[in-house]
């Protein structure tokens, strides 16, 4: 008889906590071990549709990250967007999700471990049955959340969690922690969640890197046009720079940061040119005025890709600063950061006691 998969469910209390990093950082150290995994998000939210099918980007590019073949990938089962919650109050989709759920994810074969994505915080999925409990309940899951640390406030989101999925939640993993809070995470808020039953698996340091954005991105967010260097623009952007002041101010302000895109007047040349002798890895020039032909020289000179938006700056700024706020991992250096901090700061030998997945066994 085909051996029967364990199931572990990564979720998370609120949106953009890390759960695809850990997800891609874990599958590499279960893969390390020789774990045999499978990999599946039930509730898909980057759809994009090609001429056979709606696959989710976020299962695409982790199936692709870890060389999963296809009999190791479960089908997304349900494309939350506005147009299926108006259907399932409309009546109009009556889909049993936990039966599809158990059928599709069930039918993997042979492997040791199923890694399942949840929605975005602990209640996403409830109008079709999939909510992050409902789907350990229905799967016999355990789960693993993820959150993203802002101050010891935490421990009452976790404590929440806890009392709502009680067995199931097997521990958890605090990411994005500032060096300064370090201490007293480790010192009090952990002790204090193991004694609540809730083991801390993993707490990762945070990184500028893993909050940075690609130049394409925010080519893609702001509609941009690209003036120059269209070849550069998987650079990554680590910080935001306006460039509103005069130039003196800024090429001061320019020099306290790193990896930056400046946003400045299309008018402003003396900023663009501060800009361009300093750590920026794009300029995004508002009001879709053109730059001198020596700014654009001197860009293609230092292989700084120029944007230009029809905006002023202010919208310009908000969605840059969303953008950043919603950082997905899908860049290669991206990838290679996650399993650097996930191989150093989680404990994986103590994961797969909990799983009795039997460590011993497999490779040190």
């Amino acid at each position: 008889m085909p051996k029967s998969a364990k199931h572990l469910l990564i979720g998370s209390t609120h949106a953009y906590s890390g759960k695809s990093a850990t997800v891609l950082g874990l599958s590499h150290l279960l893969q390390q071990k020789r774990v045999d995994i499978a990999y599946g998000k039930p509730i898909g939210t980057f759809l994009k549709t090609s001429a056979d099918a709606t696959v989710d980007e976020d299962v695409q590019f982790i199936a692709a990250s870890l060389n999963l073949p296809e009999n190791r990938v479960a089908p997304t089962l349900l494309a939350l967007n506005e147009q299926s919650v108006q259907k399932r109050l409309r009546g109009e989709d009556t889909t049993n999700y936990q039966n599809a759920l158990t059928q599709q994810y069930l039918q993997i074969p042979n492997s040791d471990l199923v890694l399942l994505e949840g929605g975005s915080d602990l209640e996403e999925g409830l109008l079709f049955d999939l909510s992050l409990r409902q789907i350990a309940e229905a799967m016999d899951a355990t789960v693993l959340l993820v959150i993203r640390y802002q101050s010891l406030l935490a421990v009452e989101a976790l404590l929440s969690a806890k009392q709502r999925l009680g067995s199931n939640l097997i521990g958890v993993v605090i990411n994005d922690v500032p060096t300064k809070s370090l201490s007293d995470l480790e010192n009090t808020l952990c002790p204090f969640l193991e004694e609540q039953g809730i083991p801390v698996l993993g707490i990762l340091p945070e990184s500028e890197l893993l909050r940075s954005v690609s130049v394409r991105e925010l080519v893609h967010q702001l509609n941009a046009e690209v003036l120059c260097r269209s070849d550069r623009l998987d650079l990554m952007v680590e910080s935001l720079a306006i460039g509103a002041m005069n130039v003196n101010s800024a090429v001061k302000y320019f020099r306290k940061r790193r990896n930056m895109a400046v946003v400045t007047g299309g008018d402003r040349v003396e900023i663009q040119q501060a800009a361009l002798e300093t750590s920026t890895q794009c300029l995004i020039l508002t009001g879709k005025l053109p730059p001198p032909a020596f700014i654009l020289h001197r860009a293609e000179e230092l292989e700084i890709p120029i944007l230009s938006v029809d905006l002023d700056t202010l919208t310009t700024v908000e969605i840059v600063d969303h953008t950043f706020g919603q950082v997905r991992v899908h860049e290669p250096i991206k990838v290679q950061c996650i399993r650097h901090l996930m191989a150093k700061h989680f404990d994986i030998n103590r994961l797969l006691t909990l799983l009795d997945l039997n460590p011993a066994a497999a490779v040190p």
